[in-house]
Parts: C-alpha cells; sequence; structure tokens
C-alpha cells in the first residue's frame, strides 16, 4: 500500500500526547489505519465491512458480553 498518498487524520478527541491512531479512506470505502507516533510503520487495512463492523463493536453495539 503506498500509505503516503493517502489523506491521514486524527481524530478530533485525540490529545496532545501523540498516542493515537490515524485513519485514511480507501477507494470503495473501506479504512487504513496507522499508529501516528510510527508513520511509516505497518498499517492495517479494513474492508468497508470490516470497518463498519469495527464501527459498530465501539459504540457497542455488536459486542457480545
Amino acid at each position: 500500500m503506498d500509505s503516503p498518498r493517502l489523506t491521514w487524520r486524527k481524530s478530533a478527541y485525540s490529545g496532545q500526547t501523540g498516542n493515537c491512531v490515524e485513519v485514511a479512506s480507501l477507494p470503495g470505502g473501506g479504512r487504513a489505519v496507522r499508529d501516528s507516533k510510527v508513520p511509516e510503520g505497518a498499517v492495517l487495512v479494513c474492508a468497508p465491512r470490516e470497518w463498519r463492523a469495527f464501527l459498530q463493536g465501539l459504540k457497542g453495539d455488536g459486542l457480545s458480553r
């Protein structure tokens, strides 16, 4: 993946500590995720369906307890 060509963004909730992740939109609706402290490091790629499931889990909609 050519991650330098992606437009990366951090959450507005990210603090000044630099301990956050960055997300970039991919063609077709997927997302790429990386560690903001190591931008040249590994990139996690999520298909659109995987990204939606991840967001649902964060909201508590998709987690079994």
